[in-house]
C-alpha cells in the first residue's frame, strides 16, 4: 500500500471512529461504565467482554441509551435470566466487587438493575440519591452492606426500590417517605432495625410494602391505612409489637397481610374478618382473646393462619358461613370445644387443630 493508500485507510478509520463517537454514547458515559466494569468481577459468563469499542449504546450487554440524546438510560444486569448467555453457560450468574460511585456520573439514568449476583458487596453509593431521572433501583440478591442512602427521598421519580436479600443495616431513612411516586418497596431479608416511620402513610402510591425478615421494632403506625392503593403488606419475621390496628381491616384493596413471627399482642381486630384481606397470617405472635365470631359471606380466605398464639375459647360457629377458606391453621393455641362440622373443616387435616387445650371432633378425636 502506497503513501496515499495508507493515508486514505487512516482517514476512513478516523471517520468510522468519529461517527461512532458522534452517534454513540458520549465519552464521559463510556468512561463511567468502564469505571463500573473495573470495580466488578464476573468470571463465568463474560458479559463484560461485550463492553468494548467506542459506542456503549450498541451491543454493550445490559446497557440501553436514550434514542435522542444517546445518553445511557438503563443498566440492566441480572444474575438470573433466560438470556442466551446464561443458557450457553448452563449456570446462573456470580459476580463480586462493588458498585462504583462512577455510576452517579450517568446522570440521565432511568433504571439501575444490578440484581441476583450473590457476591457484590460494599455499600450503595450515597450519590445515587442525586440521579434526578431514576425510576427503578433494583439491587436484590447481593451482599450489600451499610445503610440505605440517607438522601434517598430526593428521588421524586422513583417507582421501584428493591434492595431485598442483602446485608443492609441501619434504620429506614426518614427521607424515604418523601418518595411520592413509589409503588413497590422491597426491603426483605436484611438487617434493618428501628421503627416503621410514623409518616409511612405519605407513600400514597404504594401498592406493595415488603419489609419481612428484618429487625424492625415498635408498633404498626395506625395511619398506614391511608395508603389506599396498598394491596400487599408483609411485615413478618421482625420484632414489631403492640396491637394490630383495626384500620388495616378497612383498607379498600389490601389482599395480603403477613404479620407472622413478631410480638403483636391484644386481640384479632373484628374488621379483618370481613375485609378484602384474603391471605391473612397472624401466626407466631402473642395474640390473646377469642377468634372473632363475625364470619360471613364477605369472609374469603385463601390462607387464614392464626397458629402459635394465645387464643382461647371455641372455634366460632359463624366460620362455616365464610364464602371460602382454603388453608386454615389454628394449631398451638388454647382453643377448646367441638370443631364445627361441614365446610371448610371437611377438607382440613388434624395438623390444623393440634396442640390446643381441648378441641375435639373431626378430624381430631370424637368429643
Amino acid at each position: 500500500m502506497g503513501g496515499l493508500g495508507r493515508l486514505l485507510h487512516s482517514t476512513v478509520l478516523l471517520l468510522v471512529a468519529l461517527t461512532a463517537v458522534v452517534n454513540g454514547c458520549p465519552p464521559s458515559d463510556r468512561a463511567a461504565l468502564l469505571a463500573i466494569k473495573a470495580s466488578l468481577h464476573e468470571p463465568y459468563l463474560g458479559i463484560f467482554n461485550t463492553w468494548t469499542g467506542y459506542d456503549c449504546c450498541h451491543n454493550w450487554y445490559g446497557i440501553s441509551c436514550d434514542q435522542e440524546t444517546n445518553r445511557v438510560a438503563d443498566i440492566n444486569l441480572r444474575g438470573e435470566s433466560e438470556d442466551p448467555i446464561f443458557e450457553r453457560a448452563k449456570r446462573t450468574g456470580y459476580m463480586t466487587g462493588t458498585i462504583s460511585p462512577a455510576i452517579c456520573r450517568l446522570d440521565r439514568l432511568s433504571s439501575v438493575t444490578v440484581a441476583d449476583w450473590k457476591g457484590i458487596s460494599g455499600e450503595i453509593p450515597s450519590c445515587i440519591a442525586y440521579l434526578p431521572f431514576l425510576r427503578i433501583l433494583d439491587l436484590i440478591g447481593n451482599r450489600l452492606t451499610g445503610e440505605i442512602p440517607a438522601e434517598i427521598g430526593r428521588l421524586n421519580r422513583l417507582t421501584v426500590l428493591n434492595v431485598a436479600d442483602n446485608l443492609i443495616t441501619g434504620e429506614i431513612p426518614r427521607s424515604l417517605t418523601n418518595l411520592s411516586s413509589l409503588t413497590h418497596l422491597d426491603l426483605r431479608n436484611n438487617r434493618i432495625s428501628g421503627p416503621i416511620p410514623r409518616d409511612f402513610w405519605r407513600l400514597r402510591m404504594l401498592s406493595r410494602a415488603l419489609l419481612s425478615g428484618n429487625r424492625l421494632s415498635g408498633p404498626i403506625p395506625n395511619t398506614i391505612a391511608a395508603i389506599y392503593r396498598l394491596a400487599d403488606l408483609d411485615l413478618s419475621m421482625n420484632q414489631l409489637s403492640g396491637p394490630i390496628p383495626d384500620s388495616l381491616g378497612k383498607m379498600a384493596v389490601l389482599s395480603t397481610l403477613n404479620l407472622d413471627g413478631n410480638r403483636f399482642s391484644g386481640t384479632i381486630p373484628l374488621t379483618l374478618i370481613n375485609s378484602p384481606v384474603a391471605n391473612l397470617n397472624l401466626s407466631r405472635n402473642l395474640i390473646q382473646g377469642t377468634i372473632p365470631d363475625a364470619f360471613g359471606p364477605r369472609s374469603y380466605f385463601t390462607v387464614l393462619d392464626l397458629s402459635y398464639n394465645n387464643l382461647r375459647g371455641p372455634i366460632p360457629k359463624t366460620i362455616s358461613s365464610a364464602a371460602y377458606i382454603g388453608h386454615l391453621d389454628l394449631s398451638h393455641n388454647h382453643l377448646c370445644g367441638r370443631i364445627p362440622a361441614g365446610a371448610p373443616f371437611d377438607h382440613l387435616e388434624a395438623s390444623s387443630f393440634t396442640f390446643n387445650d381441648c378441641l375435639c371432633g373431626m378430624p381430631l378425636k370424637a368429643c
